[in-house]
């Protein structure tokens, strides 16, 4: 069952209750891994292996992303600073026991390279409280994963 969660801003990546935060080095330049996250939103499922299906909405202000599981996720843009920050806020979902929840993706150049930290901010309710509390872990394999997926998916290399 779908439910409207809380129309939180940019400051609620500072006032989260829960917050994770994740860090990565990639080759490729923030021109491409931009482009990647918030041009090419299409292509998510080939890089971010949780995510089934991703389509932009109103004209790029928003987007539908389809999660392992069934879950289903609509979001609005909150910052699209080209090559580097690409941040969305959900709107609605079925997943259960989310009030609010914004994720950020900052890119940082390095050499020749981005420096990639993204932010997972969520305030949950009921048992989610545990589980997102204490997912640091899952949470930064599938970052991790998903970053090194698309590190591999810009260069042309294979897994």
């Amino acid at each position: 069952m779908p439910r409207r969660l809380r129309p939180v801003g940019l400051d609620f990546l500072v006032t989260a209750p829960v917050r994770h935060v994740f860090v990565r080095e990639v080759a490729a330049p923030p021109e491409a891994v931009f482009q990647a996250l918030a041009v090419d939103v299409e292509q998510w499922p080939a890089w971010f292996g949780s995510i089934t299906r991703a389509r932009p909405t109103r004209g790029g202000a928003g987007r539908v992303v389809q999660l392992q599981g069934g879950f289903r996720m609509v979001e609005t843009i909150l910052a699209a600073d080209a090559s580097t920050r690409y941040v969305y806020r959900v709107d609605v979902t079925n997943a259960p026991g989310v009030r609010a929840l914004v994720e950020e993706w900052h890119l940082t150049p390095i050499g020749t390279g981005t420096r990639v930290r993204w932010t997972f901010a969520v305030e949950p309710r009921g048992l989610m409280r545990f589980l997102f509390r204490h997912g640091r872990r899952g949470l930064g394999k599938s970052f991790d994963t998903a970053v090194r997926n698309l590190d591999r998916r810009l260069s042309g290399t294979k897994a």
